[in-house]
């Protein structure tokens, strides 16, 4: 079990890094914290190129495996802890 802990910290590192990178490879759209409270407007969302969609599939997937990890790692945690008293 201790392999597999480091093994999916390794991931959970590696996954973490990526999505931040490929977050902050994103277009931006909007005016921040403005556009929250109606200051702006965005513009056609569905008028992204082949490289933003692509993007957009490839950051949804990693984050999808962002969270099986951290979802594996803390059932790793909560059982092995279970196990061990």
């Amino acid at each position: 079990m201790d392999v597999l802990h480091v093994i999916l910290q390794i991931l959970l590192g590696i996954t973490s890094l990526l999505l931040t990178l490929l977050i902050l490879l994103h277009k931006g759209r909007g005016g921040g914290l403005s556009d929250m409270f109606g200051g702006g407007m965005s513009s056609g969302l569905s008028s992204s190129g082949v490289a933003e969609r692509n993007l957009n599939r490839f950051t949804i997937i990693l984050g999808v495996t962002w969270g099986v990890v951290i979802i594996a790692l803390g059932l790793l945690v909560r059982f092995s802890t279970v196990g061990d008293s």
